[in-house]
């Protein structure tokens, strides 16, 4: 019998296991509201200007084809393609799977109630059951959400939008008003470019007002990544990787080799860490790695560095802490004193990394059945090396949902290997299942 698997997201973690099981043989039924597949929210956008933070050379889909993107988009291995350009690429690619290997079915519906018996039933919002004997969870980030910073009684107001990306969120802000965004990371910045207009200013608020650091014109030789062994606990993480960026000044002059040669081994540094420790990271570290870490194209970078210098961008390192309406505009208190008006405040300030007080009702549901358990944390679900859930049925997951137990997990290189490790995980599973029966 051809195993059937229920895939239940449909961005890049999605698309891309999708894809890797129909290239096994499995059926697929592809559960997403969206009109097509590979968008998710990362590469929903149309914007040109919004661009991948990773060059194309890094992106293909396929682990035994590096250059398949850029291939297929006629780029350069060093460019950074606009993200509209890679969903595209990634809808392509679940096409030309579909093709080798038929048995595609998508979905367009949300995915709203999982039951484990025996197989997997999920319930959509439509009312629709399906059926199949695994399911895979590519739900991306949790949902998002302002209670970070949205004061409890703060008035609900059209002028506040909560998830930048949805279907014309920013359609209502006026030309002539200034906005402020919540947030500082790469959102933030994609934003920024995209609600620059003559006379007005946008405002950038975070704690920190750091924005993330620009890749370098040219890469560096790689390094090689630093000796982990024996590292107990966060004073030991921060000495090693102190002691890596050194070297890598020394050798290269740049600290960037030395923070993404620590690609194949953050997921050990993060396990190895005792929970207070990873707590510790969170609440002193997160900010400083993130904006390393994860870094904007030059492009992007230098037309942040102009609107600054203009004076069309403003960064604020301070908390929020009142909100209020005066007439048509928000009118936002920062912690330093300063005070902000604007006609729109814009959430840039990411999803929600527990999913303990997640909203979903198929999080709450999993949750509450206990097929799922909360990771390390409550970052996602807690799951084996091979991506399954720990609450014992044919399910797995990928991606963001991942956090608590990998920490690094959502840029495209882990969610294109974690996808070849689950398709074959879940069709080994099955066999092995139909062999025992």
């Amino acid at each position: 019998m051809t195993p059937r698997v229920t895939v239940i997201g449909a961005g890049a973690a999605g698309t891309t296991t999708a894809a890797r099981l129909l290239d096994l043989g499995a059926r697929v039924d592809l559960v997403d509201p969206a009109e097509r597949p590979g968008r998710g929210v990362a590469y929903r956008t149309d914007d040109p200007r919004h661009l991948l933070n990773v060059v194309a050379g890094k992106m293909s889909a396929l682990d035994d084809d590096p250059d398949d993107f850029a291939r297929w988009a006629g780029v350069e291995r060093t460019d950074f393609v606009p993200r509209h350009v890679f969903g595209a690429y990634l809808a392509d690619h679940l096409d030309r799977a579909a093709r080798r290997h038929p048995g595609l079915r998508v979905v367009r519906d949300r995915a709203v109630g999982l039951a484990v018996d025996g197989g997997v039933r999920t319930v959509t919002a439509s009312g629709e059951v399906l059926t199949a004997d695994a399911a895979v969870l590519a739900l991306g980030p949790v949902d998002r959400t302002c209670s970070g910073w949205l004061p409890p009684d703060a008035p609900a107001a059209r002028a506040v939008v909560p998830d930048p990306w949805a279907d014309g969120a920013l359609a209502g802000i006026a030309d002539d008003a200034d906005v402020v965004l919540v947030g500082t990371g790469l959102t933030a910045a994609d934003l920024a470019l995209s609600l620059n207009r003559p006379g007005r200013v946008v405002h950038a608020v975070s704690r920190t007002g750091l924005l993330p650091r620009r890749h370098a014109a040219r890469q560096a030789r790689p390094m090689p990544p630093p000796e982990v062994t024996g590292c107990a606990g966060l004073d030991d993480v921060r000495r090693v990787v102190s002691g890596h960026v050194r070297e890598s000044l020394r050798l290269h002059g740049d600290w960037r080799p030395a923070l993404d040669s620590l690609r194949p081994v953050t997921a050990q540094l993060w396990a190895g860490l005792p929970l207070p420790d990873r707590s510790r990271f969170l609440a002193e570290d997160l900010r400083s790695w993130e904006v390393h870490r994860h870094r904007m194209p030059g492009v992007t970078a230098g037309a942040l560095v102009r609107m600054r210098r203009e004076g069309t961008l403003r960064c604020h390192g301070a908390g929020i802490t009142d909100v209020r309406l005066s007439g048509d505009r928000v009118v936002l208190r920062l912690g330093d004193g300063d005070v902000l008006t604007a006609g729109a405040v814009v959430n840039c300030s990411g999803a929600r990394d527990d999913v303990r007080r997640s909203t979903d009702p198929l999080i709450t549901d999993l949750l509450a059945s206990g097929a799922a358990t909360p990771g390390p944390l409550g970052l996602g679900f807690d799951t084996g090396p091979d991506g399954r859930l720990r609450g014992g049925g044919p399910l797995w997951t990928l991606g963001a949902l991942r956090r608590g137990n990998l920490w690094e997990t959502t840029a495209f290189p882990e969610i294109r290997g974690q996808a070849s490790t689950v398709a074959k995980s879940v069709l080994t599973s099955l066999e092995e299942l139909t062999c025992q029966r």
